[in-house]
């Protein structure tokens, strides 16, 4: 389905020629020029992700995205021409996805909202609990706050960081097919390189390590074409 993106932006132009954009790249585009109009698309229409610029007439984007996540989880992309370090960092800590300079590309901006929609899809499936410290399958425990894996036989598994958070957002999500972005996505958090491979050489390098019965078990299943799938049944603590 196309995702729904609000744009909520005062500049006629910028509204034109990103709306346009968008919707020659398969997106539903709605826009508000302020925050009362966006209140009235948000109370009557489904959005996927919204673009906010922070100068804006009447209430500004930081405020009003302070607002919005005081009682929702739609994503939220900040625009400002303010590109200064302080704004990115007050823009991320009140709670937006992402913070997007101007001047931006079209094409930037549509890179971000596919990896931040692609990773609200995943993470609306994950099993975890929030109040999870441990994730078990098939004789083998992740602690998730000593950052450590315990083998069948009791024995630490040496791990990087990179492989750790590749095993927990695999084990988070058992049966669910991920691709290769996707799994960018959610362990470093940044739009995939044209024709990334690290994430290949992260799973060959966990299967190695998860590997006690000489390739008899396969955890970690390559789905052609498609991505990766974790197998085992995973059982939260």
């Amino acid at each position: 389905m196309q995702p729904h993106i609000l744009l909520v932006e005062d500049d006629n132009d910028i509204n034109s020629l990103v709306a346009r954009y968008l919707r020659a790249n398969d997106c539903r585009v709605s826009v508000a020029r302020e925050g009362r109009e966006m209140d009235k698309i948000l109370s009557t229409s489904r959005i996927d992700l919204i673009v906010l610029d922070i100068m804006l007439p009447g209430e500004d984007g930081l405020s009003i995205c302070r607002r919005l996540r005081s009682s929702s989880t739609i994503p939220i992309i900040i625009v400002s021409a303010r590109g200064e370090e302080i704004d990115r960092v007050v823009g991320l800590e009140i709670g937006a996805d992402d913070y997007l300079a101007k001047p931006f590309s079209a094409r930037e901006l549509l890179a971000r909202i596919r990896a931040i929609l692609r990773r609200s899809t995943v993470n609306a499936l994950r099993v975890s609990k929030v109040d999870a410290t441990t994730l078990s399958f098939a004789g083998w425990t992740v602690d998730l706050k000593a950052r450590s894996l315990t083998s069948p036989a009791a024995t630490q598994v040496t791990l990087t960081g990179a492989e750790f958070d590749l095993l927990v957002t695999f084990a988070e999500r058992p049966g669910l097919t991920l691709s290769r972005d996707q799994l960018l996505d959610l362990t470093q958090g940044r739009v995939a390189a044209p024709f990334e491979r690290s994430i290949d050489i992260l799973v060959s390098r966990l299967r190695r390590k998860l590997d006690v019965d000489d390739g008899k078990t396969e955890f970690i299943r390559t789905i052609r074409s498609e991505g990766y799938l974790f197998t085992p049944e995973v059982e939260l603590t």
